[in-house]
């Protein structure tokens, strides 16, 4: 049975747009990796951040669903998305 799952992921303000988009591609292929596939990737843009975080005061915001039959793909995901280096916040749920 397949599980449906959304990533919310804030990456650091202060990234230009290549490492941007090099570590939301990061993210996507370490979904894929671990047995899922995304279905859609929702972009929000730069939003100010309710409080600073690691001395920044704004973050790109990203809602990834996914799909994925392996009930390991979160945990995976997790573990691999904590070590990033631009990912300031992430939080993996299942829909």
């Amino acid at each position: 049975m397949t599980n449906k799952y959304e990533l919310a992921l804030v990456l650091n303000g202060k990234l230009e747009d290549e490492a941007k988009n090099s570590a939301l591609e990061k993210v996507q292929s370490y979904i894929t990796r671990f047995g899922g596939t995304v279905s859609n990737v929702d972009d929000w843009g730069k939003k100010r951040l309710a409080y600073e975080i690691q001395k920044v005061k704004e973050g790109f915001y990203y809602f990834i669903q996914f799909e994925s039959e392996d009930k390991n793909c979160p945990n995976e995901l997790e573990n691999h998305i904590r070590i990033m280096e631009p990912v300031l916040r992430y939080l993996v749920v299942r829909q």
